[in-house]
């Protein structure tokens, strides 16, 4: 991809996808949603699951499967709140680069 992923557009990717389960999902899976949209290592994706936790945008659990803990995170109603920001800030944005690359509107 040619243009870069800030830690903000990142953080909103990640806020959706966890968003979309309910009950809440796990990192793995996470991963995977993600690079839908983007090409992100797990290495790259844990950091900001730790970092949208600190900012109680997540909650962790764990869940036993197989004989194995797996980790489980899910958004809080300060998440939802942030990523309901996040989506009105990338419409305007996103919006307003269609427009210039497009040529409707001239800088």
């Amino acid at each position: 991809m040619a243009f870069g992923v800030g830690a903000a557009l990142l953080d909103a990717i990640v806020l959706a996808v966890v968003s979309k389960e309910e009950e809440g999902t796990y990192g793995y899976k996470i991963t995977q949603d993600v690079r839908r949209a983007i090409e992100i290592s797990e290495s790259t994706l844990y950091p900001v699951l730790r970092r949208l936790q600190k900012y109680q945008y997540l909650i962790v659990y764990d869940v036993e499967c197989g004989g194995r803990n797996r980790r489980y995170y899910k958004i809080t109603k300060a998440g939802s709140g942030k990523l309901e920001e996040y989506k009105t800030e990338w419409s305007d944005y996103s919006s307003k680069i269609s427009k210039l690359l497009s040529g409707e509107e001239r800088a």
